[in-house]
């Protein structure tokens, strides 16, 4: 027997067995239990969801001989042949290849006659919107008032394409794309059913590159059991699909987040060894971004099946939101000029470039994301001492430290840090009680700009939604003390204090232990600082309206009024 292609083996019989398309089953499965049949049905959606597959089923259901029925036996003579494409009473015709008027006139024509073995006589049109307009003229009066034995089911592509005077006499069903998690459910099932191995990795890499067709998956999966010979292995499959590897692409934000240039063009320049296409580069740089952005902000809605999520949760650890949305454009943009480079490795490496040079918010003169970075752990511990008069110096030496406020910045050494967080309940005896005897005096609040530093910390998800949330008491030596409103008790989570304490840490190249201190009501804090100001334009801009002699003349003449609309607050 003759070797049969995953997607025709594993074609569903019948309704229970589709995948994605619940919605789509409920309400046929409603009409068939209840006899309410319409005469035409119009199923759309792309490639390899399923339209074809639920016509079939529904002419089973219409036909089948146990009765019309929405789980049809499979037994009987009308579904095994209508299984098999032989069965007499079921027409399917590809307008694609049918576009003209003459074959639409002879399906019609023979409409009118009785069906020869089954219940209806079922006319599945696929590509109906590739028929021509003379055709679908001259289906119009039998599609509007067919014969009680014929049913039409037309599949389509492209909806838009389809006369309304056709649209409108159809039941008409949106067929979904499916997930890449029910996708690779239903691959595992059917490599057990096969006995064919399998890593988790290359199914759901398959999966992914099905882009939501369930035919493309199995096709796929048809290609990769040939490709590896047996077992299905991630890195074969990777190899078969000739994508772009996700790991370097990882690798060459990592070597941004660094600064690294010399490790950037290296790593790059081992992506064009490859012969890579830079377009498609740019386009999966940019899906990256787009889901290290969706891990800072909302966690939940990555999948847990998205390949390489390590290398994204960690990149987003490392990358403050800004910049990941200023990458996200400058992706966006790389890719657009990339025809107008003089060839497509420079405009490659030129957008790269231009991901390592700009940074958001960037003072002028400093150039953080090109400054080298060093952990607290290659320094030894010592005072540093930044007054206005040497802010000048100390930011070409270091540009991490502040010197927009002249106030003087003076942090002493400790003693040994052994614990770099903790947390209080804030009391008045918590407040003025030192936390150590040997601690420096207490270094004024205003010394330090909370605000503009949390900008610039390299910052991500909840531990940024922290640092924006507190506001800062004091600084007594190495130890930060923090205040934060009983209401964001929930991020006082130890790993969202540690990756703060961190950021401080690389920050002012010294040790920092973090004193986190929860207190009744509002807190200033940046958060709120910025809510305030956006408060106050708003409150600004609409007395400016108010106070317009033009605008009110125009609301007394024409009885108009002023709505006020509020701004959308930036993240």
């Amino acid at each position: 027997m003759s070797y049969q292609v995953l997607a025709r083996k594993w074609r569903p019989r019948n309704f229970s067995e589709l995948m994605g398309q619940a919605h789509v089953v409920r309400a046929l499965t409603n009409a068939l239990d209840q006899n309410r049949l319409h005469h035409a049905w119009l199923f759309t959606g792309t490639r390899g969801v399923g339209k074809t597959t639920i016509a079939r089923i529904l002419a089973k259901s219409l036909n089948c001989e146990t009765g019309i029925t929405a789980s049809p036996c499979g037994v009987c003579s009308a579904c095994q042949q209508i299984d098999t494409g032989r069965y007499v009473d079921l027409i399917e015709l590809d307008a694609a290849s049918n576009t003209g008027v003459d074959s639409m006139r002879e399906v019609l024509d023979n409409a009118h006659y009785a069906p020869t073995a089954g219940r209806f006589k079922v006319y599945i049109i696929d590509e109906v919107h590739m028929l021509s307009r003379s055709a679908f003229n001259s289906m119009l009066k039998t599609l509007e008032e067919p014969p009680e034995h014929v049913k039409f089911i037309l599949a389509t592509t492209d909806p838009q394409k389809i006369p309304v005077t056709v649209l409108s006499r159809c039941l008409q069903f949106n067929l979904k794309q499916m997930t890449p998690m029910q996708i690779s459910t239903h691959l595992q099932h059917i490599l057990q059913q096969e006995s064919i191995n399998a890593e988790s990795a290359a199914i759901n890499r398959i999966a992914h590159a099905a882009r939501g067709s369930m035919r493309d998956a199995l096709s796929l999966l048809d290609q990769a059991i040939a490709h590896c010979g047996g077992d299905i292995r991630d890195d074969r499959v990777q190899e078969m699909l000739g994508g772009l590897d996700r790991a370097g692409l990882c690798g060459l934000l990592d070597a941004i987040a660094d600064a690294n240039g010399p490790t950037l063009l290296e790593r790059s320049a081992n992506l064009s060894e490859r012969s890579i296409d830079h377009s498609a580069a740019l386009q999966e740089l940019a899906l990256i971004l787009h889901q290290i952005s969706l891990y800072q902000t909302i966690p939940s809605a990555i999948a847990e099946d998205t390949p390489d999520l390590n290398l994204i949760s960690q990149l987003a650890d490392r990358l403050n939101p800004d910049t990941v949305q200023l990458y996200y454009q400058i992706c966006l943009l790389g890719k657009r000029d990339l025809p107008l480079a003089p060839d497509e490795t420079s405009g490659f490496n030129m957008t790269l470039l231009r991901m390592l040079t700009f940074y958001p918010d960037q003072p002028t003169g400093n150039q953080p994301v090109l400054a080298k970075h060093h952990s607290a752990q290659d320094q030894p511990t010592r005072a540093v001492t930044a007054t206005s008069s040497n802010s000048t110096a100390s930011t070409k030496s270091n540009p991490h430290i502040l010197n927009d406020n002249p106030a003087p910045l003076i942090i002493q050494s400790d003693p040994p840090i052994t614990s770099r967080t903790s947390i209080e309940i804030d009391t008045p005896e918590t407040m003025t009680q030192p936390t150590s005897p040997d601690i420096a005096a207490p270094l004024p609040t205003n010394a330090i700009q909370w605000a503009e530093l949390v900008k610039r910390l390299r910052l991500g998800g909840q531990a940024r939604m922290l640092a924006a949330e507190c506001e800062l008491v004091e600084i007594t030596g190495h130890t930060i003390h923090l205040r934060l409103a009983q209401e964001h008790r929930h991020l006082t989570d130890p790993g969202y204090q540690t990756r703060l304490c961190e950021a401080l840490e690389k920050h002012f190249g010294l040790p920092i232990r973090l004193q986190l201190h929860l207190a009744e009501g509002e807190t200033n804090s940046p958060q709120r600082q910025q809510t305030e100001a956006r408060e106050r334009l708003q409150a600004d801009a609409e007395q400016a309206v108010q106070n317009n002699p033009l605008i009110q003349d125009i609301i007394q003449q024409m009885d108009g009024r002023v709505i006020s609309i509020t701004p959308i607050a930036n993240s």
